[in-house]
């Protein structure tokens, strides 16, 4: 692929960014709750979303939720790890804890998959380090995550680093289920050696 000049934007001009559904205390879980809620623990930049391990529950209070949407990218605005999730898929009504920022591509230049890649790439990465605030938990003011520098390339080089990461991550979990398999057979090998030991 050819060079081509990259600009540099705001998070700010690319993206809207607000603070999840604003819950007082820890989310309660509701027996055939109408509302799924994202919380951190659900939320991997490897995995995506465990969509099937969601809290249910019932929104309180009067406030309309901005439910979370395909395409959304939910950012961890508190604790030592700042990384990004892309929501590549809805099922049914949802809404993120306020230990996220909801962000939302207000710029039809940015694909939201590859704000979520550069999210959690170095640059990014070493900014929210300098920018946390906070001793024992830390945090990233949402004027700080506005001011990120966003390098936007063409849509098809975009699309290219999401082609990337989501091959890179299908050869990541083969990977994975290979050892595991591996390990599985050295034990079953393992356990038979033993019984034939104490036969």
């Amino acid at each position: 692929m050819r060079d081509e000049a990259v600009k540099i934007e705001k998070l700010k001009d690319v993206a809207m960014a607000r603070l999840g559904y604003p819950f007082r205390g820890a989310v309660e879980e509701v027996r055939n709750g109408e509302v799924a809620v994202v919380q951190i623990k659900n939320a991997d930049p490897e995995r995506g979303i465990d969509w099937d391990d969601l809290v249910r529950t019932s929104l309180p209070g009067r406030k309309q939720p901005d439910w979370l949407q395909t395409g959304d990218v939910l950012f961890t605005a508190r604790g030592n790890r700042n990384v990004a999730v892309h929501v590549d898929q809805t099922p049914g009504q949802a809404v993120c804890a306020p230990h996220f920022y909801l962000l939302r591509t207000l710029d039809q230049r940015v694909l939201p998959a590859y704000l979520a890649w550069y999210f959690n790439e170095a640059p990014a990465q070493r900014y929210f380090a300098r920018s946390a605030e906070g001793s024992v938990i830390t945090s990233i003011r949402r004027a700080v995550l506005e001011a990120l520098p966003v390098p936007v390339p063409s849509l098809e080089r975009q699309q290219l680093i999401v082609d990337l990461m989501a091959a890179a991550r299908r050869e990541k979990q083969f990977t994975e289920q290979l050892i595991r398999n591996r390990e599985q057979q050295l034990m079953l090998v393992a356990r038979d050696l033993i019984q034939q030991v104490h036969k």
